[in-house]
């Protein structure tokens, strides 16, 4: 089955402006999605890694893409398609908080 690596964005202030029943169920969807064998994890801060050349590694703290919301967590899902990766992650708290999922199909795994 394909997988899809997921990327949630969001911030407290979205989360807490969503009905508590809604981040009850989203949260209820990621237990699913877990008990589907989804790999999730709420993300830490970031390192960015640089080995010019195979020259010497380098490291600096900080993400280096930047958007509009924090990075909030990461997900690894198995789905059918991409139809059914979206309808999975579109009931999840980033979605439904204000935030926004991005989807990604893995390929060659």
């Amino acid at each position: 089955m394909p997988k899809y690596v997921t990327i949630g964005y969001g911030d407290q202030a979205g989360y807490d402006r969503t009905a508590p029943d809604v981040r009850a169920a989203a949260h209820a969807q990621d237990e699913a999605l877990k008990q589907r064998g989804a790999i999730m994890g709420i993300a830490g801060p970031p390192v960015q890694v640089r080995n010019p050349d195979a020259a010497g590694v380098r490291t600096q703290e900080g993400a280096y893409l930047s958007a509009a919301l924090p990075v909030a967590g990461f997900a690894i899902i198995e789905a059918a398609d991409l139809e059914e990766a979206v309808e999975l992650v579109s009931r999840s708290p980033c979605a439904v908080a204000h935030g926004v999922v991005e989807v990604w199909p893995l390929e060659g795994v």
